[in-house]
């Protein structure tokens, strides 16, 4: 094992001049807010999202099923968490009688600002807006409750998330190196 550092962008987003924006869910698809019947689905979402993806290097426990439901039990317990800004997006195809969870994100407050946490889809699912769905509804949850900003760390390798963070508005404010464990070739 070896320390690594992995260079992150915090990306900022003023709520006063965020828009949301209509979307339609493709066929087979449901979003579903908050509720605490929904934890362990989340905790899968967020496994199912990230256990091969560079952010589970970064955070080990994004790599680990009980790892990514600790972590969702952990974010939800928080007192400054934003039920509002938590959502759980969910697949059925036609040959299923129980939808999967294939998508999730969190959020946090501190300070005045939203915290984003953990927005992913399974990679079978992406690139079909889902993200943009998830993060407009995370965002508009932050507003509800009363917040004029939001922020979230993204690494910088991760070029699909920011490529959608920058299309919402996003505004790249800072960057900030994570030092993680990795295991050395």
């Amino acid at each position: 094992m070896g320390i690594t550092y992995f260079k992150r962008y915090r990306m900022e987003l003023d709520l006063d001049r965020f828009v949301p924006s209509s979307y339609q869910l493709p066929e087979g698809y449901e979003v579903l807010p908050w509720s605490e019947d929904l934890l362990r689905q989340h905790g899968l979402a967020k496994y199912e999202s990230f256990q091969w993806e560079l952010d589970a290097n970064v955070f080990p426990c994004l790599g680990q099923r009980d790892g990514c439901q600790r972590l969702m039990q952990e974010i939800a317990g928080r007192s400054n968490f934003v039920p509002e800004a938590t959502w759980l997006l969910r697949f059925r195809d036609s040959d299923s009688r129980k939808p999967l969870p294939i998508g999730t994100v969190q959020g946090i407050q501190a300070d005045g600002w939203g915290a984003l946490q953990n927005l992913g889809i399974a990679k079978p699912h992406r690139g079909q807006g889902l993200g943009s769905i998830l993060l407009n509804l995370a965002t508009q949850g932050f507003q509800r409750v009363g917040l004029t900003k939001m922020h979230l760390e993204v690494t910088t390798d991760n070029t699909a998330a920011l490529r959608l963070y920058e299309r919402m508005g996003y505004r790249r404010a800072q960057t900030v190196f994570k030092a993680a464990d990795v295991a050395l070739a």
